[in-house]
């Protein structure tokens, strides 16, 4: 954790910012639940458990600012609440997500499953891509095999 702190510090550096000690506890739970697609809110408070001096604003300034220096993505998941996710680093793109709209859980794809529709927007439309999202919505593998398992009984 540590060394992807200092690498962000020095990305933050580099475009004029500093890792003030707000930013920090900040990018210290983002880290800590990597796994989880957190809300502005519940960032702030796990936060407030390590530094209960930090305010509500300042989270919300520093994930902005981290979204901005593109650290960290901003996603939302079509129920009106943005949530962030670290970027994986060296990623081209943004990663992919399933969300279940049974039980709301949120699956992660690495793959980037867009190159080629990438290519022919580019040659076709002449638009230059920086960046992509793709979200599906169904039903995911849990709650698919606990309705399997219901029906067999």
């Amino acid at each position: 954790m540590e060394s992807r702190i200092d690498r962000i510090k020095k990305h933050l550096h580099s475009s004029s910012y500093k890792l003030t000690p707000q930013r920090e506890a900040t990018v210290r739970v983002l880290l800590e639940n990597e796994e989880d697609h957190l809300s502005a809110e519940d960032v702030y408070l796990l936060v407030k458990d390590k530094s209960p001096e930090i305010g509500l604003a300042t989270v919300y300034r520093t994930l902005e600012l981290l979204t901005e220096l593109k650290i960290v993505d901003k996603i939302n998941f079509g129920d009106g609440v943005s949530r962030y996710d670290l970027r994986q680093e060296g990623a081209a793109h943004f990663h992919h997500h399933l969300v279940c709209i049974e039980c709301g859980a949120v699956d992660e794809i690495q793959d980037d499953l867009l190159e080629d529709v990438e290519a022919i927007v580019e040659r076709d439309w002449n638009f230059i891509i920086k960046d992509h999202r793709l979200t599906f919505h169904g039903i995911c593998h849990r709650c698919h095999d606990k309705t399997k398992e219901e029906t067999a009984k």
